[in-house]
């Protein structure tokens, strides 16, 4: 070999790669490395349903007891968003008023009715047919009273209606919405009456 060729047995060494140096070092940004995209994604998911459903669908349930409760109390006392429709309205809330202030034999029309169905029963049993006539009779009397008694309401409240709320702005129905509540035994009434005895009048 010639003497001015010289040999260089050291060995070689590549340059860096910046690149590489880039991707090995982790990113140190808040002191800590940054997670994956995935990672953030799942930590950030929530779930649609709870976990433990038989104690989601147990307050739910709770809570709907709570809310009829107190949707059926509201009822009782008349409170107007609790109130079905054909129980809202000023003019059905005085009916209601006026209705409960009268004695009416429409409300004891029904116990009237059983009691002589069962005294019609007995005595049909002791077969004694004369007995028997006459209290089919007065349960016949009993039915014309009770009309002619409604009639009598009628002409009294529409009158009142008339004054308060005006002839030609009165609602339909409330001919027949009177004689309902009139019928029906005054601690069976929904809405419940205001005032706890008669002869409270609405004003």
């Amino acid at each position: 070999m010639p003497f001015w060729k010289k040999t260089n047995d050291s060995p070689q060494t590549s340059a860096p790669d910046p690149a590489a140096s880039v991707d090995a070092q982790p990113s140190t940004a808040k002191g800590r490395p940054t997670p994956k995209r995935s990672v953030q994604e799942k930590a950030n998911r929530r779930p649609l349903v709870p976990d433990d459903r038989r104690a989601a669908a147990k307050a739910a349930r709770e809570s709907d007891k709570v809310k009829r409760a107190q949707a059926y109390e509201g009822m009782q006392r008349g409170e107007e968003k609790y109130l079905p429709t054909r129980d809202k309205g000023p003019q059905r809330r005085f009916i209601r008023d006026w209705v409960d202030a009268r004695w009416n034999l429409g409300e004891f029309f029904l116990p009237a009715v059983f009691l002589m169905f069962a005294l019609q029963f007995v005595l049909v049993a002791a077969q004694n047919p004369a007995v028997t006539t006459m209290v089919v009779g007065l349960m016949y009397l009993m039915v014309l009273a009770a009309i002619i008694d409604c009639v009598i309401l009628w002409v009294q409240l529409r009158k009142r209606l008339r004054e308060k709320f005006g002839a030609d702005r009165l609602e339909k129905g409330l001919l027949w919405y009177s004689v309902m509540r009139a019928f029906q035994m005054r601690r069976m009434r929904m809405p419940k009456p205001t005032q706890a005895k008669h002869g409270v009048w609405p004003t």
